[in-house]
């Protein structure tokens, strides 16, 4: 049920924006010992654990999300507790004396007590305020979230900035990059590309000594219960409750949503004796459609379309519900033409959408990197961390076979369908593999820069998870810097990478040029940790290349 008013006083008075993103990260700590899901047991009932979110935004609305634990036992994975009403209600103001629209919907222990409410009849390019309450005579509400529509898709957009992040392993660090994003009042939205969460048994990945905090549940998630515990665990975590409450979030997911290398068929992290792939897969998705601020209507896959006016479309890229399973390290499969990463029907919404954009920029959110990798001549011990990184064989083999690299006839089409369509200011957006890179995206690598660059692209480090510095128990950028210049020597398209910094990105787009400035993090072992710039890239519109600036857009 969902009614617009055109005001409805509350006569509730509440703080400013930053008050309310603070009252959420308080609201967080509180609930951050519930990472252990017994300890839900010791929360007043009805309460908002795990914080609020908003996502996926439209010019004329946005998903709200939320999940209410109606009563103690009722904690994530248990399928217990009763059907409860949880009301929403949207504002213009963070004191809710002007709100737009309300209405509610039921939380059920079949969808996790989890809930959403696509709220539509918004104005375009307007940040709105949001909050969920529960119960009559004791009315609880939740944590204030703060939200902002897409301008119109025809309208003239100056400019739109995003937070960008990936790769967030709970046991590896705390989420400082979240906090940092949630602390930037100018951002438009984060786009999260990928492994929110990591589905590994305790001490795994990383190892024992090296865990920070401890996953719940302790083993290896499997089932529709285990993935929600993870799930749950993860909302918990005050610098997420933080980030989620401040912007809106688009996210698509890659392997670790599901289980490490995942492909269409399986994953190298699952075996027959922990059943049936597909049952696993499905548990998964529910899961993560369940606690992720992402469209039902996406359900099944995270492919789809968002646009910022004439300024950017925003191609997001589902790359593990249709690939083909890996090729083997060596094996000439990675050319075979009936091989695929995107599975044909959703290539051919990327090429058509692609070629039809009337937005200046064409922004594609890839969970795996699309510039092809080389590799010259590597010290072994610099090798061994990187081929685990990389999936590249010990030998130095130069491929990765989980990334594009091993599915290169999707690759080549849709190069080529960029080249000779003249589609330009194509920018590649991505995570996965746990460093910084800015990159030319050439038509033929072998042959660069004789060969013309089609794209660019720019990925982003982890949040938290190892990278070369880590695996090798070394002080950032020392022993890494060889591997770097190994790699630079090796792909001439390749102008940038760092090996070793935890962080974000932030991604600024104007009709004149889009602009990644990178941040990284002090200490992603520190609650506490600070955030420095460390380098700035972007492509001025119509080159297809990436240049090198001196400081960061803010």
């Amino acid at each position: 049920m969902t009614s617009s008013l055109p005001s409805a006083p509350t006569g509730a008075s509440t703080p400013s924006r930053r008050t309310v993103v603070k009252a959420a990260a308080a609201t967080a700590a509180l609930a951050a010992p519930l990472a252990t899901a017994s300890l839900a047991h010791a929360a007043e009932s009805p309460a908002f654990l795990h914080g609020v979110a908003s996502g996926d935004p439209l010019p004329d609305g946005v998903l709200l999300w939320t999940r209410v634990t109606p009563t103690p036992d009722a904690v994530p994975g248990s399928g217990k507790g009763p059907d409860t009403e949880v009301r929403w209600e949207i504002a213009e103001d963070n004191g809710f004396s002007r709100v737009v629209s309300r209405g509610s919907i039921t939380a059920r222990a079949a969808s996790d007590h989890t809930v959403k409410a696509d709220v539509r009849g918004l104005r375009q390019a307007t940040t709105y305020y949001f909050r969920f309450s529960v119960g009559d005579a004791s009315l609880v509400h939740s944590p204030v979230g703060r939200t902002r529509t897409t301008p119109a898709h025809e309208a003239t957009a100056h400019g739109v900035r995003f937070g960008v992040v990936s790769c967030a392993n709970w046991e590896a660090g705390y989420f400082s990059a979240y906090r940092h994003l949630a602390d930037r009042t100018e951002l438009d939205a984060v786009l999260h590309l990928g492994d929110y969460i990591y589905e590994y048994r305790s001490g795994e990945y990383p190892t024992a000594d090296d865990v920070v905090r401890q996953h719940e549940p302790r083993h290896e998630i499997i089932t529709l219960a285990d993935y929600r515990v993870r799930h749950g665990a993860h909302k918990t975590d005050p610098d997420a409750q933080a980030m989620h409450a401040a912007h809106p979030v688009v996210a698509i997911w890659d392997d670790h949503e599901f289980a490490d290398n995942t492909w269409s068929g399986g994953a190298v992290n699952h075996s027959a004796s922990e059943g049936p792939w597909a049952q696993r897969m499905a548990a998964a998705k529910q899961a993560y459609f369940e606690w992720m601020p992402v469209r039902p209507s996406t359900e099944g896959t995270v492919h789809r379309r968002i646009r910022f006016g004439r300024l950017a479309d925003l191609h997001l890229l589902d790359l593990r519900s249709f690939r083909s399973q890996q090729a083997g390290t060596g094996s000439g499969a990675v050319d075979d033409p009936d091989r695929t990463l995107t599975g044909r029907a959703q290539l051919d919404w990327l090429k058509a959408g692609l070629a039809s954009s009337g937005a200046a920029w064409k922004l594609v959110g890839t969970s795996v990197m699309i510039s092809p990798v080389a590799f010259g001549s590597l010290p072994a011990h610099l090798l061994a961390p990187l081929a685990e990184l990389l999936g590249l064989p010990k030998e130095g083999l130069a491929i990765n076979t989980d990334q594009w690299d091993g599915y290169t006839d999707d690759r080549k089409e849709l190069l080529a369908h960029l080249r000779d369509n003249k589609i330009q200011d194509t920018v590649f957006l991505t995570g996965d593999i746990h460093m910084a890179w800015a990159n030319n995206v050439p038509a033929k690598a072998a042959t660069y820069p004789l060969s013309p660059s089609v794209a660019t692209e720019f990925v982003v480090t982890s949040v938290s998870s190892d990278n070369i510095d880590d695996m090798l128990d070394v002080a950032p950028h020392t022993v890494s810097l060889a591997a770097a210049a190994a790699i630079k020597a090796a792909n001439r398209h390749v102008k940038w990478l760092d090996m070793d910094s935890h962080g974000y990105g932030v991604l600024d787009v104007t009709a004149e040029r889009a602009q990644m400035d990178y941040y990284a993090l002090s200490d992603r072992t520190d609650p506490k940790a600070t955030s420095s710039w460390v380098r700035s890239y972007r492509t001025l519109s119509g080159t297809q290349k990436v240049e090198r600036v001196h400081e960061p857009v803010r």
